[in-house]
């Protein structure tokens, strides 16, 4: 499996890093790497998060990481990171 970013996560990526920064750079950083982490980590095992049924017949997960949710899609060969945001923020 192969890990791929959309525009749209690497986006949101880089506004929660954004937002963090202005309070802690250290802390910001350290959030993006935990977030980048945990995506690499789907490869090894791309069906570990929660499968969300509206989605359907698209495999649509999602995953905890630490206080953020990471969407995701699996596909015959790559793992798609759709979106991720803090779990306070209203989505």
């Amino acid at each position: 499996m192969v890990l791929q970013w959309t525009s749209k996560a690497l986006s949101d990526l880089a506004r929660l890093y954004e937002f963090l920064a202005v309070a802690n750079k250290p802390a910001a950083a350290r959030v993006v790497q935990s977030l980048t982490a945990g995506a690499a980590s789907l490869v090894a095992n791309p069906r570990i998060g929660e499968r969300l049924e509206e989605f359907d017949p698209r495999e649509i997960r999602r995953i905890l990481v630490g206080h953020y949710e990471l969407r995701y899609e699996v596909d015959a060969s790559t793992i798609f990171v759709l979106r991720l945001w803090h779990t306070r923020e209203e989505r």
